[in-house]
């Protein structure tokens, strides 16, 4: 859907339904009797995904422009405190045996309280001033500033996706892990994650976002490389935090770099950033499992390493030291 169409029925509308909506697609996906059903299932529920995206990423980008400074990475930090949270609460229904069907009919009323209670009060920011007067396609085409910023996150959407949905697997495959320390694993990586874009605005706000996306990308290749290779449990541990660190503020980098170009709308440049990135959120976990099952499950890990290269060469697009950002009067 095209950013006016949720601007229309009002982003705190559209969140209270989708956010609910959400956890109902996952707990009728996980009750697939085969993958092709599971595959077909998980559609609507990564087009939801997409449209909370793009809600909380434009607001993000309107509440930064009307207050003055950053804060896109604290945003994105508290998904990753949920990630976080899923990932603890995960391991501990695995490690008592409840049933992945169980778990997520259970999530349904508690996400739809908890988005009740969290956003019913919610008032959405003013719209940024934009010298761009398209009013915004249905599908957002990406020019060729959007896709080599596509390039800057590629590795990180790839590599979050793979930690997300494949470093469980890989501690019981690797390590033969128990339950809780298989998705303590997860946890780790998004507690890592959550810890450092909660704090990166700062740093992005004293250097730039060139030089903090190449550092946190050379954090991800180490970390990528640890697990890659880790012979000891601990150490893979590691690796998995570092990735983490590494993945942190890429994104949300990118989404203000695309929020602040001025040659279309912010809404559009968002959505059409955030309509390929997130392709390769969705597609990369399944083709690094099609990679697992023919090479190993480190290669889920390894593949990424040329990705985080092409990263590095791109990361210049972010650009140097922003100007300020003019409170809204």
């Amino acid at each position: 859907m095209p950013a006016r169409f949720w601007s229309e029925i009002g982003y705190r509308r559209a969140l209270l339904g989708a956010l609910p909506l959400l956890a109902v697609l996952y707990a009728i996906a996980v009750l697939a009797p085969s993958p092709l059903t599971l595959f077909v299932l998980l559609v609507p529920v990564g087009a939801t995904i997409g449209c909370i995206e793009l809600i909380v990423n434009l607001e993000a980008d309107r509440v930064e422009h009307a207050v003055g400074f950053r804060i896109m990475n604290r945003a994105h930090a508290f998904w990753s405190f949920g990630f976080f949270s899923a990932g603890m609460v995960g391991a501990l229904v695995a490690q008592a045996g409840i049933s992945p069907q169980w778990h997520l009919a259970i999530m349904v009323p508690v996400v739809t309280l908890a988005t009740v209670v969290v956003l019913g009060r919610f008032e959405a920011a003013r719209h940024r001033v934009s010298t761009a007067t398209d009013s915004g396609p249905r599908f957002a085409r990406p020019t060729l500033a959007i896709l080599v910023l596509v390039c800057v996150t590629f590795s990180a959407v790839v590599m979050e996706g793979a930690g997300i949905d494949w470093s469980a697997i890989y501690m019981r495959d690797v390590f033969m892990a128990d339950p809780f320390w298989a998705g303590f694993a997860v946890a780790l990586g998004a507690g890592a994650q959550a810890v450092t874009r909660f704090f990166a605005d700062k740093f992005v706000d004293r250097s730039s976002p060139t030089i903090v996306a190449r550092t946190l990308l050379t954090i991800l290749g180490i970390g990528t490389v640890l697990v890659f290779v880790s012979p000891y449990q601990w150490l893979a541990y590691v690796g998995l935090a570092l990735m983490g660190v590494g993945t942190s503020a890429i994104f949300p980098l990118a989404m203000s770099a695309a929020a602040q170009r001025t040659d279309r709308s912010a809404a559009v440049n968002v959505a059409a950033l955030a309509q390929i990135s997130f392709v390769g959120f969705l597609l990369g976990p399944p083709l690094l499992g099609y990679v697992a099952e023919h090479f190993g499950i480190r290669w889920a890990f390894g593949i990424g390493l040329p990705l985080i290269v092409l990263s590095l060469i791109t990361a210049s697009a972010l650009g140097s030291r922003p100007p300020k950002a003019v409170p809204a009067q």
